[in-house]
């Protein structure tokens, strides 16, 4: 896995790996290879998710006419 895999290419392949461990059809080794590459996939999907949400942010004027940037707030998707 490198740093420059797409989060949509990793997540491909996690449900991959996730589909080939639910068959059933794998001996022990391959799968204990394939879910050591699922978690770290799935590390790597969560660090792209949780930079990401990171950059999110909402730009709002304050009293001064400046705009101030704050953090994206998730529960303000669920009103």
């Amino acid at each position: 896995m490198t740093a420059e895999m797409k989060f949509e290419e990793a997540l491909k392949k996690l449900e991959k790996t996730v589909s080939d461990l639910e068959s059933g059809e794998l001996s022990l080794d391959d799968s204990l290879k394939k879910y050591e590459e699922g978690v770290k996939l799935a590390q790597f999907c969560s660090k792209k998710l949780d930079t990401a949400r990171r950059k999110v942010e909402i730009l709002v004027k304050t009293g001064g006419g400046k705009l101030e940037a704050k953090p994206f707030d998730e529960k303000s998707l669920e009103d």
